[in-house]
């Protein structure tokens, strides 16, 4: 094979398509590793899947930024835990506490849509706040470590631990 050829091939489409969906394969594995011994962290694969669309798809966007991720989950999760210790689980608190971390993540530029259901998942889970730190924390930060890793190592797109502005 001629070297052109390998660069036309990482530079097709369909190969940046094919890179996505391996990063998102990989990263969600290593992490639900971590299922094995916490099984309430199960739980979080949903919004951290949700995660991977934005990380793998939309690296560039603000969406996908290592402050989004780890602040919008980290906020959210939060509200939920502070929903939980205070009110019982109904669909008023549950509305109230997506509501609340929808606007403080605009508030604090930290916005991150597959953050929006932390609050239902730990609401649902009734988990306590070792969720916060051995869960949500953990997750985020492997999260954030496998896109940089990924994204320039492997794609070659770039991917900034820095925030940008």
């Amino acid at each position: 094979m001629s070297i052109h050829f390998l660069e036309r091939l990482y530079q097709s489409r369909f190969f940046t398509i094919f890179l996505a969906g391996v990063g998102a394969a990989l990263c969600i594995f290593i992490i639900s590793l971590g299922a094995e011994t916490a099984p309430e962290y199960i739980g979080m694969m949903a919004p951290f899947g949700a995660t991977m669309v934005i990380l793998f798809a939309l690296p560039k966007s603000p969406l996908a930024q290592p402050k989004n991720i780890l602040g919008g989950h980290l906020i959210t999760a939060t509200i939920g835990l502070i929903t939980l210790q205070f009110w019982d689980v109904t669909p008023l608190s549950m509305a109230l506490s997506v509501g609340a971390g929808v606007s403080i993540m605009m508030l604090t530029n930290t916005l991150h849509p597959p953050a929006g259901a932390n609050p239902l998942l730990i609401l649902s889970l009734k988990v306590s706040w070792v969720f916060l730190f051995n869960t949500v924390l953990t997750g985020c930060l492997l999260i954030i470590l496998f896109g940089w890793l990924y994204h320039n190592g492997v794609s070659r797109i770039g991917y900034s631990l820095k925030p940008k502005g």
